[in-house]
């Protein structure tokens, strides 16, 4: 994915502006990056380079904590404008949100910082006019906010998707398959801060947690791997002399397990399909002799290749590819980690929620199975198969690796060696995540052996 345009619209009107600060323009233009189809996470990184590490905290809380409370948000503001939020500017819309996410969850910003500073910058961007239904609307809700009355809907599947911002169809799906209870668990964990887990690379799990601590950074036990370490919140990476020496990498539990599960014999030549940012390559590492890195995004290939070098590895090799059409000899082991709807990664990714709809899963079932039918001729006879997701949707994890086996009975499910991934992540033979059971990201994951 190409980097999001620098802000040339708003630009010299920003100038102009006396008082406000970096980071609330940073913030600005991040809502207008994803308006424009760019994803959060490159966009905030992009735009937030320059930044000092405090205010990068300051402006990620606000960013990543209004995309998780958007439509109740939504739901606030609307019943304070006149005609409700439909007929607004949408970058009116996202400044009445990040004005109003202030107000209401972020008690460190004073009232009349987060009101001042919002009505500067939407008169800047939109004029006089604005800038005072703006003031008008963030006044009211200071005046209610001990008192906001936000109308609860009959149906429990909208009372739901509105607490939580989620959207209704979503949360009707998880509510059907695990109960309201379950789903309202999941909904919970889903708008909870990610936690931030390291790797240790070339080190034990023991020394790099006395360098940690030694450093001065809190720690603690991470959920599902006994060999990760979870970092404290409010620590930036570029403040870790850790991670600038290159003794360990961020990666998600659920991720780290889905290698685990694979379970690969020691000096495997292996190929990692859709490899970028490269994370599972990494674990793949420590066993394979060699692995290719292939993936269709040159930019997504050159930040693994920087995490390469940063990280002293020698036998990981980037290429170029589509994996629908990958023109590589077979190999003992491929591991497909799929495009996916994500959905087992809300909490990490909390601008996913709103880009998301009920077709992605028929497009992404799609896109899977066609990269799994290629995937499957790649792997030498005796081979592994890794499938994987961090989606929690069946039509893109059981339901496809079911009807995959019918059609390649060439392959049967084969589950790893005993104590591998702890017991209560396998589910049928498959390697199953979920986020409000686990305390990690939602993944999924099938181990195929071709046996001719």
């Amino acid at each position: 994915m190409r980097a999001p345009p620098r802000s040339t619209k708003n630009k010299p009107h920003q100038r102009k502006m006396v008082g406000v600060t970096q980071t609330r323009l940073i913030a600005a233009d991040v809502c207008a990056d994803m308006r424009s189809g760019y994803l959060l996470d490159p966009s905030f990184e992009r735009r937030i380079s320059a930044v000092e590490s405090r205010d990068r905290r300051w402006t990620q809380e606000l960013l990543y904590g209004m995309l998780r409370n958007r439509g109740w948000l939504d739901a606030v503001i609307d019943d304070r404008v006149k005609g409700g939020i439909a007929k607004l500017d949408p970058d009116l819309v996202d400044l009445l949100r990040l004005g109003a996410y202030q107000l209401l969850r972020m008690g460190s910003v004073p009232a009349y910082a987060a009101i001042a500073q919002t009505v500067e910058i939407a008169k800047s961007r939109h004029g006089i006019g604005a800038s005072k239904l703006t003031n008008a609307v963030l006044r009211r809700i200071e005046r209610e906010r001990d008192e906001l009355n936000v109308e609860v809907p009959k149906d429990s599947i909208d009372a739901l998707a509105l607490e939580f911002s989620h959207p209704r169809w979503l949360v009707g799906r998880w509510v059907e398959r695990w109960g309201i209870d379950a789903a309202t668990k999941l909904l919970e964990s889903n708008n909870s801060e990610a936690p931030v887990i390291a790797r240790p690379y070339g080190i034990t799990s023991e020394a790099l947690l006395e360098k940690l601590e030694a450093s001065g950074v809190k720690t603690s036990e991470a959920p599902l791997s006994r060999t990760s370490i979870r970092i404290g919140s409010g620590v930036s990476l570029v403040e870790i002399p850790e991670f600038q020496e290159g003794v360990f990498f961020i990666q998600d539990p659920a991720a780290t397990l889905v290698v685990d599960y694979a379970d690969i014999p020691n000096g495997s030549v292996v190929l990692d399909l859709c490899s970028a940012p490269g994370g599972k390559a990494f674990e793949l590492s420590r066993r394979a002799k060699v692995v290719y890195c292939g993936d269709r995004s040159f930019t997504r290939l050159q930040r693994l290749r920087s995490t390469i070098e940063r990280l002293g590895i020698n036998h990981l090799y980037p290429f170029v590819t589509d994996g629908r059409e990958p023109s590589v000899r077979p190999v003992d082991v491929v591991l497909a980690d799929v495009p996916c709807t994500g959905t087992g990664t809300l909490k990490r990714h909390p601008d996913a929620r709103w880009r998301l709809k009920i077709s992605d899963l028929a497009v992404m079932s799609m896109l899977q199975k066609q990269i799994l039918k290629e995937a499957a001729s790649l792997v030498k006879v005796g081979g592994l198969l890794i499938y994987s997701t961090c989606s929690l949707e069946p039509e893109e994890n059981e339901e496809q690796i079911l009807s995959f086996l019918e059609k390649n009975p060439n392959f049967q499910l084969e589950i790893p060696s005993n104590g591998a991934v702890p017991p209560e992540t396998i589910d049928g033979g498959f390697l199953r995540i979920l986020p409000h059971t686990m305390g990690a990201d939602g993944s999924f994951a099938a181990r195929l052996r071709r046996t001719a």
